[in-house]
């Protein structure tokens, strides 16, 4: 049996037929009745043919029960049952699946009628309020005023005229001409105003149109945001500009409004408080979409709740294989942005034979490792402060910083570095064993635990080894390429990883292990389960 004509004769079993409504889309339409706990609801079910979305699910008339602000139930009837991702629609049972979505709209709106629902999904309010973009790079996440600039060249993902509000023009500058974006200075302020309650979307007069509109539904919604709407924009009238934004920080999101003020000769025709109000009530808004591109955003979107390295000045020793990895790694966590900085330490070149296993291109061939990553990592994060030194760490003077990362490989550097800094600032060593049977890190605490070169004698002696068996040396290449230790990129990626973990929780001030080994290559057996390993004894490089 087709797919179709068996989802109809389904649907006709629990009392829907086919339907004259028409929905976008040309969607198969069916016509029936949500049959919840506080009544029956006539509504439409909108069915991709292709089984490519989910059904639509639209109330035919709003229910008396319903209140003027209903989570999940929008203006026009749709009921928003699951957000986009949540759920795993099984192609291989179109048909049950189907009628699976009708079941749970039903659950949803009865959810809402009894009051019960629980105030989840609050993105639904967004198909409805999008007139304008707004783009929020402000690291001050208080409420205030700051100042805004528009979008003059829209040849981007930025629509002309698109607001960016920013605390930094600068700053905002740096990544707006990354992505090859014109702008200019509005006369134009933005304030932030908060509230305890997410927005939800009338259902009636939706969406509002005027400022009179806007604060009588934040009224019902917060009673006290109803009063800093209006104080915004009585401060905007007062003052020099053209136009606000009002940004409305709710617990969940943040959404605006945009708002044109009269003209100067028309200001000053508002000196009856009365009459002032009037004239506000009336006038019109925009609905603004706002979308976040502040650092802090950026660095802790996908680990909300946790420490990112922001802030932080942080000296990385080594822009090869794992460095270039690892530099790329630090700075999407943070690090550089808030009056942090990165600093890249690396005296050589890039060469041919790095280009398989390296985080740099063709394209930075034969330039200084460090110059050239500082500027991949500008690209990734405008606003980062990126610091190159193409120079031998032995022959600098670092200056202040919080954390010394050692990406070398180099055993005899990381001697030096140890015996240089290990009562100085947090060291962490970062490294790979064999070729690529492993990799480990070491976070050295001054005054505190084993350092680089005490591991390495350590091992000498068979203490903390990172396998049971043999690292036998293995090299390759020949003639004037020169021997190298032959592993793939995957293996420096997995260095990468486990340094920048180590540094996370180190800045984040969690109790962890020092030393942490990952054994990558098959046939080998882990020798060291994490653990902190003492200071040796009688250490030439941390004992003295």
């Amino acid at each position: 049996m087709e797919v179709i004509p068996e989802l109809i004769a389904k649907f006709r079993e629990i009392g829907f037929e086919r339907s004259a409504h028409q929905i976008v889309g040309g969607l198969l339409i069916l016509e029936g009745q949500l049959k919840t706990s506080v009544g029956d609801f006539d509504c439409l079910v909108g069915i991709d043919r292709q089984f490519r979305r989910l059904p639509q699910v639209q109330l035919l008339n709003s229910p008396a029960q319903l209140p003027h602000l209903s989570p999940h139930i929008s203006s026009t009837g749709g009921i928003c049952y699951a957000m986009p991702g949540t759920i795993v629609f099984d192609i291989f049972d179109p048909v049950g699946q189907t009628l699976l979505c009708v079941r749970q709209a039903t659950h949803v709106l009865s959810m809402v009628l009894q009051g019960k629902m629980v105030e989840d999904l609050a993105e639904e309010f967004f198909a409805s309020w999008f007139d304008l973009h707004c783009f929020m790079d402000v690291d001050d996440r208080q409420t205030g005023v700051i100042s805004a600039v528009t979008i003059r060249d829209g040849k981007s993902v930025f629509r002309r005229n698109d607001v960016i509000a920013t605390d930094d023009v600068q700053r905002t500058s740096r990544k707006l001409e990354s992505l090859g974006v014109s702008f200019e200075e509005m006369s134009c302020k933005v304030y932030k105003i908060s509230t305890t309650a997410q927005p939800r979307p009338y259902q009636n007069d939706w969406p509002p149109k005027t400022v009179g509109e806007v604060v009588n539904w934040q009224y019902e919604l917060d009673h006290t945001a109803r009063a800093k709407v209006l104080e915004a924009v009585k401060r905007g009238i007062r003052s020099p500009y053209m136009a606000i934004v009002v940004i409305i920080e709710s617990p969940l999101m943040s959404y605006g409004v945009f708002i044109d003020l009269p003209q100067p000769n028309e200001r000053r025709l508002l000196k009856k408080p009365a009459l002032a109000l009037q004239h506000i009530y009336r006038l019109p808004i925009k609905q603004i979409a706002i979308f976040r591109l502040d650092d802090e955003y950026i660095a802790q979107r996908n680990t909300p709740g946790c420490t990112t390295l922001s802030g932080l000045r942080i000296t990385l020793v080594g822009c090869g294989t794992i460095g270039g990895y690892l530099a790329e790694a630090l700075v999407k966590a943070g690090a550089g942005i808030a009056g942090g900085s990165v600093a890249l330490v690396d005296k050589e070149s890039l060469q041919p034979g790095n280009l398989g296993r390296h985080r740099l291109g063709f394209s930075e061939l034969y330039k200084p490792k460090a110059t050239a990553l500082k500027g991949e990592l500008e690209r990734i994060m405008p606003s980062a402060k990126i610091i190159a030194c193409p120079e031998d760490v032995r022959d600098l003077t670092l200056g202040e910083f919080d954390l010394l990362i050692d990406a070398t490989g180099e055993e005899s550097l990381g001697y030096w570095l140890a015996a240089r800094y290990h009562s100085v600032v947090p060291t962490l060593s970062v490294w790979i064993e064999g070729a690529g049977v492993a990799v480990r890190s070491l976070l050295k605490r001054p005054g505190d635990g084993a350092c680089y070169r005490c591991l390495c004698d350590y091992n000498k002696g068979s203490r903390y080894r990172s396998v049971k068996e043999d690292l036998k040396p293995v090299f390759a290449g020949q003639g004037c390429e020169g021997l190298y230790v032959p592993f793939s990129a995957v293996v420096s990626v997995q260095a990468a990883c486990l340094g920048v973990e180590a540094a996370l929780q180190w800045a984040g001030g969690s109790a962890h292990e020092a030393l942490r080994t990952k054994v990558l290559s098959p046939g080998y057996e882990a020798a060291t389960p994490d653990c902190s390993p003492e200071t040796r004894s009688g250490c030439p490089a941390c004992s003295t």
